[in-house]
């Protein structure tokens, strides 16, 4: 049977844990064909981000229009995205990009800036799912969100920019706030102790973008999404691949 196509559109991460790598690490997994469109190219490590080079928005167009004009995209996910420029070139093209899923990185795990707040506004109306943590749902709000009643509020408050779905992911807290059809949900799991979370948010988006490609309705792709990031940080809860935070385990191996 042919594999359901999903995009990325995102930054490269040169150690492999986070952006593009993860993205199409995670379509495979979860048997969809992963196409991209690479915004950045950063040099990168589980210590954190040494070096950023942004990709022409003009090369962005190209590659996005290489794959739209071919390949039969079910899905779209976004994160990383630094230019205003790039973000006219999504938005110019947003009508051919279906089950758009927008993962707003801003700031890598390291803390180091990714993006602007002002530039992922820009794509968020035409979100079918968005899904900052809540220090990215704090971000693009201009305050500080921290309990799962702030998170709850922030969810409510981010639909009203225009994406029809907004999940606020709670990370160590294992506590998403999911606002759908108008109710917000929380969704509970099992938090997983572990500092190798590197990625968890670019592999969320993802596979709820690979969920929607299969068919699910958004509140089930997000609780499959969910359940395999959980799986993915138990796996590789115990690899030593850097000084610093690794990744997930995306493919079983250590399940």
């Amino acid at each position: 049977m042919t594999p359901p196509v999903v995009l990325t559109i995102a930054g490269s991460d040169s150690g492999g844990g986070a952006g593009i790598q993860a993205d199409l690490k995670t379509f495979a997994a979860l048997g969809a064909f992963g196409t991209s469109v690479i915004t950045a190219i950063t040099a990168q490590n589980t210590l954190g981000v040494t070096a950023i080079h942004a990709v022409p928005a003009d090369i962005v167009a190209a590659q996005l229009d290489a794959v739209l004009s071919d390949l039969p995209v079910a899905a779209v996910k976004i994160g990383m995205i630094s230019d205003p420029a790039v973000a006219k070139v999504i938005a110019e093209r947003a009508a051919g990009l279906p089950e758009l899923v927008i993962d707003p990185v801003l700031v890598a795990t390291a803390g180091s800036r990714l993006g602007e707040p002002g530039v992922v506004g820009l794509l968020i109306p035409y979100a079918s799912v968005l899904t900052p943590n809540r220090h990215e749902a704090g971000a693009l709000l201009g305050r500080v969100i921290e309990t799962a009643e702030e998170m709850v509020s922030a969810a409510a408050e981010l639909a009203e920019l225009g994406a029809r779905t907004v999940v606020v992911t709670g990370s160590e807290l294992a506590v998403d706030a999911m606002y759908h059809a108008g109710e917000v949900t929380l969704l509970r799991g099992e938090p997983v102790m572990t500092e190798n979370n590197h990625g968890s948010g670019c592999t969320f988006s993802s596979a709820i973008a690979v969920r929607l490609a299969a068919g699910d309705p958004v509140p089930d792709a997000v609780v499959a999404a969910k359940e395999y990031v959980r799986r993915g940080l138990r796996g590789g809860s115990s690899w030593r691949l850097g000084a610093g935070p690794g990744p997930l385990d995306h493919f079983g191996w250590s399940i």
